[in-house]
């Protein structure tokens, strides 16, 4: 689908993605296909010690705005503490991570730009459950996604 005309995605809207903790779980509001590939975007709930791997991004820059929550974030060398309305920007081949850190659940406002990386949470919703490690090491690979090591944080 081309983008030819803007859309609304209401309150409440987009594709429901339940992730591997309990607790967490994904409301795809913006895909891929929908941007012409300029943009993917997602809001997701974080329980309380949750954390992404310490990873980058080949292809993609990814913007992460804290909704509610406490989140730390660790760009490069810079490790940073944010609550509501705190933006981060991590530029595309630049190692990161984040983790809920506060004392309630949180909820973040993650964007992909282009699109490119968020094919990979795209593609968990095509999948009818779980998967294992190797299935999921072949889909960063091919939306080009880097483990770096585990979360530092």
């Amino acid at each position: 689908m081309t983008a030819t005309k803007g859309f609304v995605v209401p309150a409440g809207g987009g594709k429901h993605l339940d992730m591997t903790t309990p607790g967490r779980f994904a409301a795809l509001k913006l895909l891929g296909h929908e941007t012409n590939e300029s943009v993917m975007l997602f809001e997701e709930t974080v329980p309380v010690g949750t954390k992404s791997l310490f990873h980058l991004h080949r292809d993609s820059d990814e913007v992460a705005w804290v909704l509610a929550g406490e989140i730390t974030f660790k760009i490069g060398d810079e490790v940073t503490v944010g609550g509501p309305g705190t933006c981060a920007f991590f530029p595309r081949n630049v190692p990161h991570a984040w983790k809920s850190t506060g004392r309630e659940t949180g909820r973040v406002l993650f964007m992909y730009t282009p699109a490119a990386a968020g094919g990979y949470v795209e593609d968990l919703l095509k999948r009818p459950g779980p998967i294992n490690d190797d299935e999921r090491n072949k889909l960063r690979e091919r939306y080009r996604w880097e483990v770096v090591g585990p979360n530092p944080l």
